[in-house]
């Protein structure tokens, strides 16, 4: 590791710190007018914007990305469009910073109240979207705490000018102008100093495949939440509507692949096998999407390519136009196949039962278990809480999309009336 890379990665951490302490005590006025003045800056530099992210697509399609990771990559007209309008979501929403989670008073007269705070400086490690800079310095702001952005090599001009942007509306507001940096290289070694430096990050957050994720998890000092892949399940219980089962389907797989949300595994009934299956595998094919299935599935949907689907296959996030299909005998064997090859981020039950789906849900080990829904549906954005930070499939702190009040942590605030023993 260089001299110079050290230094930078300390410098960027100290300045986050000093900035942790100024935006914590920031009134929410401060921190919305920080937001709209972002916004504003998104909305008149669209052609920077643009062509700076032409620059990384084109470097993707030399490389031989996928579409669907060139997908993550792009930056449209439309996409501004959603990551301002994101910010102006985050000023709708009351600011997480002190507010009240408990309230009592204890025999001896102590009034104790418990209040959201925020963690201080956050650390962000993502690979490929380049919208996540905006969001996460949106959502850290509005919570109140700094942010340090650390993005991938694909989206490094789009990032940069993104970074710009932050910069010049961070000067006009009354906001610490270090509030949100980005890490301004892609050398690995930067990454491994900033994991290092306990006494000035408090959370770290990497978003992006699974091994960046356990490469960050197994070598940072500083705790981690995160998700290692996305491999979401949908699976068509016994008498479900052939309609919704088709739409959900086929949107769920081929909407956009390359995101968490996506499902990788279509679990079906063996009711269903002659019924409904063909018809949406087929529909899976017409879209380009490879398919993988078992057995009793291979042979029910005929001329339609597939190839074997085992335990590989089953526990894989494809992240692309991929697809495996298992057939099940009951409820139970849906469950049970869920708890073993899911990631524990967000599963689905097409039933008309209530009583199956309470099931489902009850046993279903994951951050976000629908019913008769899409898992598309498992972002920030559609759960009300604005931008998302990420999506954690931890069991401590935070689980399921990351908004406002999961990126604070609490105090306790006790008064007293002189109390002494």
């Amino acid at each position: 590791m260089s001299e110079e890379i050290t230094e930078l990665i300390h410098t960027i951490a100290t300045q986050a710190r000093d900035a942790s302490r100024g935006i914590s005590a920031a009134t929410t006025a401060q921190k919305n007018q920080a937001l709209e003045a972002i916004a504003r800056e998104l909305e008149s530099n669209r052609k920077t914007l643009t062509e700076e992210n032409q620059k990384d697509l084109r470097a993707a399609e030399q490389n031989g990305l996928t579409e669907a990771m060139i997908d993550r990559l792009r930056l449209t007209h439309d996409r501004i469009d959603g990551m301002a309008q994101g910010l102006r979501q985050l000023i709708d929403l009351p600011d997480p910073v002190g507010g009240l989670i408990e309230e009592k008073k204890r025999p001896n007269g102590l009034q104790i109240r418990k209040v959201r705070t925020p963690i201080g400086v956050i650390g962000i490690i993502y690979e490929s979207r380049p919208n996540v800079t905006i969001d996460c310095a949106g959502l850290c702001l509005k919570s109140g705490n700094a942010a340090i952005l650390r993005g991938g090599k694909e989206a490094l001009h789009s990032n940069q000018a993104l970074a710009n942007i932050l910069a010049n509306a961070l000067e006009s507001t009354d906001l610490p102008k270090h509030s949100v940096q980005l890490i301004p290289t892609t050398d690995r070694s930067a990454l491994n100093h900033l994991l290092t430096l306990d006494e000035y990050v408090h959370c770290i957050i990497p978003r992006g495949g699974e091994g960046l994720i356990r490469f960050v998890a197994e070598n940072s000092r500083i705790p981690v939440i995160k998700h290692y892949k996305g491999v979401c399940n949908l699976y068509l219980d016994e008498g479900c509507d052939p309609a919704m089962a088709q739409n959900i389907a086929v949107s769920a797989k081929c909407g956009r692949p390359g995101v968490c949300n996506a499902i990788e595994n279509l679990i079906i009934h063996a009711s269903h096998l002659d019924t409904l299956l063909p018809n949406i595998a087929q529909s899976l094919h017409e879209k380009g999407c490879q398919i993988f299935a078992d057995q009793r599935a291979t042979q029910a949907i005929g001329a339609t390519p597939s190839q074997p689907a085992g335990d590989a296959e089953f526990a894989e996030e494809f992240l692309d136009l991929r697809i495996a299909i298992k057939t099940v005998d009951s409820l139970e064997d849906a469950i049970s196949f869920i708890n073993q090859y899911g990631s524990g981020h967000s599963e689905s039950i097409l039933s008309p039962s209530a009583n199956r789906a309470e099931k489902f849900q009850r046993e279903v080990d994951a951050s976000s278990v629908y019913w008769n829904a899409s898992t598309r549906f498992t972002d920030g954005f559609e759960f009300g809480l604005g931008a998302e930070i990420g999506i954690s499939t931890d069991r401590l702190h935070a689980r399921g999309p990351m908004g406002l009040e999961e990126l604070c942590s609490y105090k306790y605030l006790i008064a007293g009336t002189g109390q002494w023993k």
